[in-house]
């Protein structure tokens, strides 16, 4: 339905009222004028060049101009398409490890930039859901509560990086348990966690978080970054070192992301080619139950119509400067032609004999 995005813009159309009012009285104003001149007849020959209906013309013209500048100030338009704001659809959590762990370079360009680009093509495919962000180091950190809204949820995945965890380590246990806090526990199904993880988990608790979303109704689907061989961790710009002063390798633990997966009757899948992981789990979450979900933070684009309206403004704007109120003058006969011209007309003179 067509509609104005920014109604109150249209208040303006209250200075077409005094400008109005303004016309009249300049009308009035040249009316009394020529009265106290006197001689009408003079005045008439004085003004013979100037017509006041071109007056009239330009002001309605630039009063049309004005109020159609104001209409496209109010952004009247019509909705395309929706998304996000109603339908059916789960709760999904993403939720992915930032570790400096991440960094290492087993995977190009390195663990992390390749989660993110799984990511990124997942969420284009289940955007008709509701979706939150977790990242986590040695702590968790929700990013970005559940919403509709797929632009924001790119947003925050391209910026996650090390930095928004202050404390390091990787703690899967308490990401999940984030995850969960996070998802409605009231009912016991319509909801789902996807783990981006190298899997090195430096706690116990992961086991036992992965149980309890288990018990919430909520699937787990876990996502290995990385390799067995695994490779060095980066540490501004240097290798990381244990006590002994030996290098630490990152390796991927591929059995502890089976074994949390299998928890809840997910799958785990090993993050090889990120564009077929992606469409295997968005046909998996998008073949899940689904629920009446009311969001109220999905967008809706529009067709705009306030260049069409400005375009027409800026029309008669430019006719207005060119419409004169004097007549065109009359081209004026040269001495030489008018002599010719009343000779022709002087009556033939008959000579007598």
């Amino acid at each position: 339905m067509i509609h104005f995005g920014q109604p109150h813009y249209l208040w303006a159309l209250g200075v077409l009222l005094p400008l109005l009012l303004a016309y009249f009285a300049a009308i009035h104003f040249k009316k009394r004028t020529r009265k106290m001149l006197g001689n009408a007849q003079l005045v008439q020959q004085l003004t013979n060049n100037y017509l006041p209906q071109r007056y009239g013309l330009k002001v309605t013209l630039l009063l049309i101009a004005i109020a159609l500048i104001v209409i496209s100030w109010a952004n009247l338009r019509s909705p395309k398409s929706e998304k996000g704001s109603k339908g059916n659809g789960i709760d999904v959590m993403l939720v992915l490890d930032v570790s400096k762990s991440m960094l290492s370079q087993d995977v190009p360009p390195n663990r992390l930039e390749k989660a993110k680009t799984f990511l990124n093509q997942l969420v284009p495919n289940i955007e008709h859901n509701r979706i939150g962000l977790v990242v986590f180091a040695g702590e968790a950190y929700l990013q970005m509560p559940l919403t509709p809204d797929a632009v924001a949820t790119k947003l925050f995945i391209d910026n996650a990086s090390p930095d928004l965890a202050p404390v390091q380590g990787t703690n899967i246990g308490a990401a999940l348990r984030l995850a969960d806090a996070s998802l409605d526990d009231k009912e016991k199904k319509y909801k789902a966690v996807v783990l981006v993880t190298d899997g090195e988990d430096l706690d116990a608790g992961a086991a036992t978080a992965a149980t309890t979303l288990a018990d919430h109704g909520t699937v787990l689907y876990t996502v290995g970054v990385g390799t067995a061989q695994g490779a060095p961790i980066l540490e501004s710009g240097l290798y990381k070192k244990d006590a002994n002063g030996k290098t630490v390798i990152s390796r991927l633990d591929a059995p502890l992301l089976q074994s949390l997966a299998q928890t809840t009757d997910g799958q785990y899948y090993f993050l090889d080619n990120t564009t077929q992981v992606a469409n295997e789990i968005a046909a998996q979450l998008n073949s899940m139950q689904t629920k009446p979900l009311n969001n109220n933070g999905g967008y809706v684009q529009y067709t705009l119509y306030y260049a069409a309206f400005l375009a027409v403004a800026l029309v008669l704007l430019l006719l207005e400067v060119f419409i004169s109120e004097k007549k065109r003058s009359k081209r004026k006969v040269k001495p030489n032609q008018q002599q010719a011209k009343n000779k022709l007309m002087q009556p033939k003179q008959v000579l007598s004999t």
